[in-house]
C-alpha cells in the first residue's frame, strides 16, 4: 500500500515539519510506504508528482492552512489538523488502510468528506475576507505609487485638476497604474469567493466584483467600492457554494465546475448587483449630492465634518466619490474652500494608518508594519485608496478611527480657510502650489492624521490577542487567510491565509550556509545544568551565553525579541521542548544556544508539559536567505524522534551533547 501526505501550519515552520515526521514514522513503523510534501515558508518540498498521485491508495493531508485539492480529484482523501498528523499519524494512516475515507470529488464533496475537516477556530469570515485582501494588496501598491510617480513628476495645474498632458511618458505610467487600480475590486471578490466555494467561485467573484466597481450598470457614476467588492465576493461565493451542494446526476458531474457553477453564480450575483442592490445606491448618492449643495455658508463646519466622514467611509468608493465630485464641482464655481477641507481628508488615513502600523509593534504584525511604508507613501500622494487594506482587514476599528480623523482635518481646514484650486488631495497638492494658506493645511493634516493613530492604537486589539488563531506556528486548528508573521518568521502570502508581502531590508549580509545544527552551535553554547527557575531567568541565562559567545551585541536588544515572539504565541511546542527564537538587529551572528533544565521549568507549552530541552535560536535582522527556517525545520524534525529526545536528557557532557546535536541536519 502507498500513502501520499500534505503537511502544512499557518507559519510554515515547526509544526509543518513535525507533523511530516511523525506521519514518515509511523508509517515505517506500519510497513506502508509513504511520500510526505511540506509547504513549508520555504516553499513547497517534496512536491508529489501526478504519477504518485495515481498510484497511491489515499492521501493524508494535515494542515490548519488551504491546500488545493483539485489534484486529489478520484482519491481517498483525509483532511485533517497538522496537531492530528502530529499527536494521531498512526491512527490517520490506519483509517486511510481500512478506506474509512470519503473519495474527495471536486465538484461536490460529500457531507462525511466535510465532516472530517477540523472546524477552525478563526472566524470563517475574517478567513475568506484576508483571502481577498491578501491579493488585493499588490494592486493597490502598483497603481497608488505609478500614479503618484507620474502625478508628481509630470502633473500640470489646470482649472480640472493635476492633470498629465495626453501622449506623455507620464501619461503612460499613469495609466498603467489606473490599469492597476481596475483590477482592484474584481480581485478583492473573486478571492474571496474562491475562499468560500474553491474554483468554482473565482470567476463569479471576479464578475460581481466588476460590476460593483462599475456603477454604469446600475446608473451610478461611482460604483459601489470595495465595500461593494466585499458583498458581490461573499455573495458569489456562498451562492456558488450552494450550488455545489445541489445533487446532479453523473452526466452532468464534469461540467458543474467548469460551466454550470460559474455561469449561474455569475448571472446570480450580476442580476442581484444590478436590480436589487445598485439601483438604490445611486437614487442615494445622488440624494446626498443635492444635500450636501444646500449645506454651504453658516453650516460651513458642519459641511467639512460631513464631507470628511464621507471621504474616509469606503476611500475611494462611492461615498468617498460624492463628497470628491460634489468639491469637483465647486471648482468650476469658483469656490475653492470647499475642495481644502476634502484635500486633507484624502490623505488623512493613509497617513494615519501608515504612521500608526510603522510605530506601533503591538497592534501590527511585521508584515503590516512594512506594508505601512508604501500606504504611508500614497498618502503623500492622495491616494486615500492605500489604507483600504488596513480597513479591509478590522473594519470596525480603522474605519472609525480614520473617519474621526478625517473629520478633524476637514475642520481645521475650513476653519484655516484651506482652499484648494485643483480636483486632488494630499501634501502634493500643497508642494505644487494649488493649496492656499498651507501652513493651515499641513496642521490640519498632521493634527488628524495624529486623530487617527491616537483612536486606531486604543480600538485595536495587541495582535497577540485579537488573533490567536495566527498568532503563532504552534497554534492548532485555524486555517488562516493571511500568513501572520512573527519576530522571527518571514513569510510570502499565500491563499492564505495572510497575506500583504513582506521583505526584509536590503542591507549587505553575509549568506549563511547551514547544513547541520553544529554549524552554528559550539561547545560554549551548550549548557547542560541551567539554574534558572523561571523562564524569564532562563532566558536571560541563555542570552548570557550568546553574549560572552559574541553572537549578540545587546542582550536587552535581543531579549526584548524573545518576549515579543513569546506574545504572539509560546514557543514551547510540548513533549519537554521549546524553542525560542528571535531575529533582531542585536545579533551578530547566526547562533544556536543548547539548554538543558532536568527539572523542567513552565513554558506554558501547548500540552502542559515542562520545557527540559530547550533550543535558543538568533539571527541577525538583515539576514537574507532562510537559514532560520531551516534551523527550524531541522530542529523540528530530529525532535519528534523519541530516542533522540530521550538521549539528550541523559548527556553528561557536553562532548556528548555536541556529539548528538551533529545528527540535526
Amino acid at each position: 500500500m502507498k500513502i501520499l501526505a500534505i503537511t502544512s501550519c499557518p507559519n510554515g515552520i515547526a509544526h509543518t515539519y513535525m507533523a511530516a515526521e511523525n506521519l514518515q514514522k509511523a508509517a515505517a513503523k506500519l510497513g506502508i510506504e509513504m511520500k510526505v510534501e511540506t509547504q513549508g515558508s520555504i516553499g513547497v518540498e517534496n512536491q508529489l508528482t501526478e504519477q504518485e498521485i495515481r498510484e497511491a491508495d489515499g492521501i493524508i493531508i494535515a494542515a490548519d492552512k488551504t491546500v488545493v485539492k483539485d489534484r486529489f480529484v478520484g482519491k481517498k482523501l483525509l483532511v485533517v489538523g497538522v496537531q492530528d498528523g502530529i499527536r494521531r499519524p498512526e491512527e490517520l494512516i490506519q483509517r486511510v488502510m481500512k478506506g474509512n475515507v470519503p473519495v474527495y470529488q471536486a465538484e461536490s464533496r460529500t457531507s462525511e468528506a466535510s465532516s472530517q475537516e477540523n472546524k477552525p477556530k478563526q472566524n470563517p469570515i475574517y478567513r475568506h475576507l484576508m483571502n481577498g485582501v491578501s491579493y488585493m494588496v499588490p494592486f493597490i501598491v502598483i497603481g497608488g505609487l505609478l500614479i503618484a510617480i507620474a502625478l508628481t513628476i509630470g502633473g500640470e495645474k489646470t482649472p480640472g485638476g493635476l492633470v498629465i498632458p495626453d501622449g506623455s511618458f507620464w501619461k503612460t505610467v499613469q495609466d498603467i497604474g489606473s490599469a492597476s487600480f481596475t483590477f482592484m475590486i474584481p480581485i478583492l471578490a473573486g478571492f474571496i469567493a474562491m475562499s468560500i466555494a474553491d474554483r468554482p467561485g473565482l470567476a463569479p467573484g471576479m464578475v460581481g466584483g466588476f460590476i460593483a466597481a462599475n456603477g454604469s450598470f446600475y446608473g451610478s457614476e461611482a460604483g459601489a467600492g470595495f465595500i461593494g467588492g466585499i458583498i458581490a465576493g461573499f455573495l458569489a461565493g456562498y451562492v456558488a457554494l450552494g450550488i455545489r451542494k445541489l445533487k446532479v446526476g453523473r452526466a452532468l458531474q464534469p461540467i458543474m465546475p467548469i460551466i454550470i457553477i460559474p455561469v449561474l453564480s455569475s448571472l446570480i450575483v450580476g442580476l442581484i448587483f444590478v436590480f436589487i442592490i445598485g439601483s438604490p445606491v445611486a437614487q442615494l448618492f445622488e440624494a446626498l449630492t443635492g444635500w450636501l449643495a444646500g449645506m454651504q455658508g453658516t453650516s460651513s463646519i458642519l459641511l467639512a465634518l460631513i464631507l470628511g466622514a464621507m471621504i474616509s467611509f469606503d476611500m475611494g468608493g462611492p461615498v468617498n466619490k460624492v463628497a470628491f465630485l460634489f468639491g469637483s464641482a465647486m471648482i468650476g464655481e469658483g469656490n475653492y474652500e470647499i475642495m481644502g477641507p476634502i484635500a486633507v481628508a484624502i490623505c488623512i488615513p493613509p497617513i494615519g494608518m501608515g504612521l500608526a502600523a510603522m510605530i506601533n509593534k503591538r497592534k501590527f504584525a511585521p508584515a503590516e508594519r512594512e506594508a505601512g511604508k508604501a500606504t504611508f507613501t500614497m498618502g503623500l500622494f492622495g491616494i486615500t485608496e492605500g489604507a483600504i487594506p488596513f480597513a479591509a482587514q478590522d473594519p470596525l476599528r480603522v474605519i472609525p478611527s480614520i473617519m474621526a480623523g478625517s473629520m478633524v482635518g476637514s475642520a481645521i481646514a475650513m476653519l484655516g480657510n484651506v482652499g484648494d484650486k485643483v480636483a486632488h488631495g494630499g501634501p502634493i497638492v500643497a508642494i505644487l502650489g494649488a493649496v492656499d494658506n498651507v501652513f493651515m493645511f499641513f496642521i490640519a493634516v498632521i493634527v488628524g492624521a495624529a486623530v487617527s493613530v491616537i483612536l486606531v492604537s486604543l480600538l485595536k486589539r495587541d495582535i497577540a490577542t485579537a488573533n490567536p488563531a495566527v498568532a503563532g506556528e504552534e497554534t492548532s486548528g485555524n486555517s488562516a487567510a493571511v500568513t501572520e508573521q512573527s519576530t522571527m518568521t518571514t513569510t510570502a502570502a499565500e491563499s492564505s491565509a495572510s497575506a500583504i508581502a513582506y521583505n526584509e531590508p536590503e542591507v549587505s549580509s553575509q549568506a549563511i550556509h547551514i547544513e547541520k545544527l553544529t554549524d552554528i552551535v559550539t561547545m560554549d553554547l551548550i549548557n547542560l545544568d541551567l539554574e534558572g527557575t523561571t523562564q524569564d531567568a532562563v532566558i536571560d541565562e541563555m542570552i548570557g551565553a550568546l553574549e560572552r559567545n559574541g553572537a549578540v551585541s545587546s542582550a536587552s536588544g535581543f531579549k526584548q525579541a524573545i518576549l515579543d515572539r513569546e506574545k504572539e504565541s509560546s514557543t514551547g511546542i510540548g513533549m519537554n521542548i521549546a524553542i525560542p527564537h528571535g531575529k533582531s538587529e542585536a545579533v551578530l551572528k547566526p547562533s544556536v544556544v543548547f539548554g538543558l533544565k532536568r527539572s523542567g521549568v513552565d513554558w506554558k507549552s501547548l500540552d502542559g508539559s515542562e520545557a527540559k530541552l530547550i533550543f535558543m535560536i538568533a539571527v541577525p535582522r538583515n539576514s537574507k536567505d532562510n537559514a532560520h527556517l531551516k534551523v527550524l525545520q531541522m530542529l523540528s524534525r530530529k525532535l519528534m524522534d523519541d530516542h533522540f529526545r530521550e538521549a539528550l536528557l541523559a548527556v553528561t557532557t557536553k562532548e556528548d551533547a555536541y556529539e548528538l546535536l551533529s545528527q540535526v541536519h
